[in-house]
């Protein structure tokens, strides 16, 4: 099991930009994969960014492709979501969370622990 603490969400204006910071303790976190999910208000969470244990792969959702970069820092136990150029409907309690699972690093079932999330809100 690994404990995980978000930081870094706020209040912006449309095309402002964030950088959330997710810390783990616990187990090795080498060993976890990591990924970044939202939710909105009256919404389902949902996927938005993953990367693998070394960091060499990463995974994106659609919608913010392009303007999102997730990263990563074994040294410093921690992963990092840098958000750019957002938008109203990127508003959201994001949640970093961690998998031991190697594929399917979108799938949100596969993560076991999660942190208490942090506010996201943009607006226009």
């Amino acid at each position: 099991q690994v404990q995980l603490v978000e930081s870094g969400g706020g209040l912006v204006q449309a095309g402002g930009s964030l950088r959330l910071s997710c810390a783990a303790s616990g187990r090795t976190f080498s060993s976890y994969a990591m990924g970044w999910f939202r939710q909105a208000p009256g919404k389902e969470r949902e996927f938005v960014a993953a990367i693998s244990r070394s960091g060499d792969r990463t995974y994106y959702a659609d919608s913010v492709k392009g303007r999102f970069t997730i990263s990563r820092d074994n040294a410093k136990n921690t992963v990092y979501l840098q958000m750019l150029s957002l938008k109203p409907e990127d508003t959201a309690v994001y949640y970093c969370a961690a998998t031991t699972s190697r594929i399917r690093l979108v799938v949100i079932t596969l993560y076991n622990d999660w942190g208490q999330g942090t506010q996201v809100t943009v607006s226009s």
